[in-house]
């Protein structure tokens, strides 16, 4: 009898914890059978773990579907082994608007970076008219619309219409992936009234194309200075610029982030939610995703240089197409591939064990040659050794409670 009601506890803990399932969990689309994507890198999200409050997202960076080539870009899409913290319960920022930064602004539901409209450079490098990397940088996006940066961060500024049917007018669009500050991205189709009724349309962005024929003046009706004044119109057109755009409230569907309140399919009693902006013809519309601020509050860890590397620090249940997991191991198991290896080697971690763990390379001189932490189990790593010489490696993993070693080689 006492073993009966065991199994009822273990099943109705199991039940509760599917039942407070969110699509802030259940929308990502998991690699589940170690498919590889460009490079050879594992493709897709690799793991989901959550807590209460947070949602916990290791992916590779790299898509399942086929990318490149990227005309005039020299860079190459490589592992970025992110782990991305996502907020379950996302606020409203009551204060100062948080701006979308350069690098990544939120994730999309293959694991793939967001990036906002700005490619980094602007007119004399004053700051004042920045380059709309659709326009500059478009003739370097592929045919999924995605190239990848300096670092190897493949990303899309825009659209990514290998993700979803973005021609399906006909049905709301679905989650294609998060911001930073927690709210769903969805494409470009959403109900045409707030409340879930009506038909479906396509969601119209309020921004337009500036009516100026100089750049003395920013879209707040600023007026600039001599010196900060913009290219003339013949030698950079309008559009070229983000500050070419201004936001007309009311003039579409959506508010100054690119977003509104709404009953979506996932959200039937309402959340704010991002869309991707098109326009009649199906081209990608200024803000193209996220405005120039979020609409939330942003968690600490996901943006800014050297981020989306977070510690778990709480207890998780990992996530999972089957359902849900939360065993642990007591023995660090993890393997090394290739070895011998010449330019780069990967390691994964066995999914059964625990989070936060630290990576050690020590050369034959007994130096660390190489570290790295937070690792996390059931996520392939992909390590730089390219710079090492040739020879024999200790590679050492480990965590509060134990280490476990093993020898890499490396021959080319």
């Amino acid at each position: 009898m006492k073993y009966f009601f065991f199994v009822l506890i273990i099943l109705f803990s199991i039940s509760e914890a599917q039942a407070q399932l969110d699509p802030v969990i259940t929308s990502w689309i998991i690699n589940t059978t170690g498919k590889t994507g460009y490079g050879g890198s594992v493709s897709n999200v690799e793991q989901v773990q959550y807590s209460a409050d947070n949602v916990y997202v290791s992916a590779s960076c790299i898509p399942g579907y086929d990318i490149g080539p990227w005309p005039g870009n020299p860079n190459t899409p490589r592992n970025q082994n992110f782990v991305f913290k996502i907020t379950r319960h996302p606020q409203a920022n009551s204060g100062t608007a948080i701006g979308t930064p350069l690098g990544h602004i939120g994730i999309w539901s293959n694991g793939v970076s967001i990036f906002n409209a700005k490619d980094a450079m602007s007119y004399q490098g004053a700051g004042v008219w920045n380059q709309n990397a659709i326009i500059v940088e478009g003739a370097s996006f592929d045919n999924c619309l995605g190239h990848p940066s300096p670092t190897g961060e493949y990303h899309h500024h825009l659209n990514p219409r290998c993700l979803y049917d973005d021609t399906d007018s006909l049905h709301h669009s679905p989650i294609i992936g998060f911001a930073f500050d927690g709210f769903p991205i969805y494409g470009a189709y959403g109900f045409s009234k707030t409340d879930g009724s009506g038909s479906i349309t396509r969601m119209r962005s309020s921004y337009r194309m500036r009516t100026i024929s100089d750049r003395t003046t920013l879209p707040d009706g600023t007026a600039l200075n001599s010196s900060q004044y913009g290219p003339p119109l013949s030698e950079k057109p309008l559009g070229y610029y983000i500050e070419d755009f201004e936001f007309i409230k009311g003039s579409g569907d959506l508010d100054e982030h690119n977003g509104r309140f709404c009953v979506t399919p996932e959200y039937p009693g309402g959340t704010y939610a991002y869309f991707v902006t098109l326009d009649s013809t199906g081209t990608a519309a200024y803000p193209y995703t996220l405005g120039l601020t979020y609409y939330g509050v942003v968690q600490p860890g996901n943006t800014g240089p050297k981020s989306g590397n977070n510690k778990i620090s709480e207890s998780v249940i990992t996530y999972g197409a089957s359902g849900v997991t939360d065993a642990t191991s007591s023995h660090l198991a993890y393997s090394i591939f290739p070895n011998p290896a010449t330019s780069a080697a990967a390691i994964f971690i066995d999914p059964s064990f625990h989070n936060n763990v630290k990576l050690i390379v020590i050369d034959c001189n007994g130096k660390t040659v190489y570290s790295q932490d937070d690792l996390q189990p059931a996520v392939t790593y992909s390590l730089d050794i390219h710079s090492l010489a040739n020879g024999t490696y200790v590679m050492s993993l480990t965590d509060s409670k134990e280490t476990a070693t093993k020898r890499l080689v490396i021959s080319r």
